[in-house]
């Protein structure tokens, strides 16, 4: 088989077209994974012509396209064929629908972080104004939120007249998720993704194009199934716990959690 221009008789899948031709190129699975950034697992999908894997058509053709140009193949005739495999090339339409939600969707109002702080620093004083003017002589006995911070820098850690520690506030609050319910954090670190969160009955718990540094936090009672459009951008907290994870850039990611989990659901 020429590894120029596939024949349009050649009745070999596109599949094992790139894979003969990966093979005749003296290149591994990992080699080409390295220069094309698809991971090793959709490859070898790709390759047993299992695209399911790909996030959808438009994926599935950039990849191919990209592995043909890598392995030696006319990347427009491997194209063509993939597109005549699967009922014709998708309409231009619908080619990119996941990020259809960037253009219909406003951007995202990001929160007033100066109100907060004014808000709270106006709730300490009031708080301490009023223990210190109340006429009730046991509250000269209650620690204000000033005495707990003196009492943090003294090394007490909030101590009770008992001597016993008082338990430490957690790191966040999604670590105060409750258990009966699964509690997912997306945070977008490394640029912006188009996220949908759908619970376990389909409905959709959110939909929307986080910018780089935005965080959506998304509840159900009983599973929360992800789409990241950019997967590599994005990091997970599930349950009040980091999820550790290898998605790349500009790939895309299904997947699912449930009550037990940071495992995968």
């Amino acid at each position: 088989m020429s590894l120029g221009t596939p024949s349009a008789d050649d009745r070999t899948s596109v599949g094992r077209t790139l894979q003969h031709a990966r093979i005749d190129a003296g290149l591994t699975v990992e080699q080409v994974s390295a220069q094309t950034r698809v991971r090793t697992p959709i490859l070898h999908a790709i390759e047993d012509d299992d695209f399911s894997r790909c996030g959808g058509e438009v994926y599935a053709r950039g990849h191919v396209r990209n592995i043909a140009r890598l392995v030696g193949l006319d990347p427009d005739l491997v194209v063509a064929q993939f597109d005549a495999e699967r009922g014709g090339r998708p309409e231009p339409v619908t080619a990119a629908p996941l990020f259809e939600a960037e253009r219909m969707r406003p951007e995202p109002r990001r929160p007033n972080w100066t109100a907060a702080m004014v808000a709270a620093i106006v709730a300490v004083i009031g708080f301490v104004g009023f223990t210190v003017f109340s006429g009730d002589d046991g509250a000269k006995d209650t620690p204000t939120a000033v005495d707990t911070a003196d009492d943090k820098a003294d090394g007490k850690s909030g101590a009770d007249p008992s001597g016993k520690p008082s338990a430490e506030p957690t790191e966040s609050a999604i670590a105060q998720a409750p258990a009966d319910k699964v509690t997912v954090k997306l945070v977008a670190t490394d640029g912006k993704s188009w996220i949908s969160a759908k619970g376990h009955d389909g409905s959709t718990l959110e939909e929307t194009v986080l910018q780089q540094g935005d965080s959506v936090t998304v509840q159900d009672d009983q599973r929360v199934n992800l789409i990241l459009g950019n997967a590599g951008a994005v990091q997970l907290f599930v349950n009040g716990k980091e999820v550790d994870n290898d998605f790349q850039l500009g790939q895309v990611e299904r997947i699912s959690y449930t009550k037990g989990d940071p495992e995968v659901g």
